[in-house]
This record gives structure tokens, sequence and C-alpha cells, in this order.
């Protein structure tokens, strides 16, 4: 139920859109085309069962779970502040 001027329904479409460009998002971070036999960041081997498990992978699997770890800012607030709402 939306409330003041909001149309029903623009709080689902609110999480629908971030939902979409969250998977946009990742599916643009998949690797594509051949893979690398060596790791970029390390030099380690990457293992050809990894290779053809993940076309295109450019980091063994150590290095893609550190980078994995780090966070990542979406950069994208649907969430009007409470300044944009009063005026």
């Amino acid at each position: 139920m939306a409330t003041g001027w909001a149309p029903d329904g623009a709080v689902q479409d609110q999480i629908d859109d971030t939902i979409a460009d969250a998977v946009k998002r990742a599916r643009a971070h998949i690797p594509t085309g051949d893979s690398e036999t060596q790791c970029r960041e390390c030099g380690e081997d990457i293992p050809p069962a990894r290779q053809k498990a993940m076309p295109g992978v450019k980091l063994c699997i150590d290095c893609q779970s550190e980078r994995d770890r780090k966070p990542v800012f979406s950069g994208i607030n649907r969430r009007g502040s409470k300044d944009s709402q009063l005026r």
C-alpha cells in the first residue's frame, strides 16, 4: 500500500528495479572468452577443470575468493532522502 503521492505498487516497483539492476550487474561481471591458463594476479596455474567449468576465467580460486570478499558499492539509492521529500 503506497501513501502520499506514490501510486499503488510503487514500493514493489522499487524493489523489482533494484533486483533487476543487481542481476544485470552480476551478469556483466561473468567472464567470457578464452580462459587463462595462469592466474592474472598470482601467476599460479588455473586447473583445467576450473577453465572448463567457468569459461573465460582469469583468476585462480584463491584470488577470486579474495576479490569476492571485498564490498561492492552499487551507487544507486532509490529511497529519497528526507530533504528531497520535504521540498
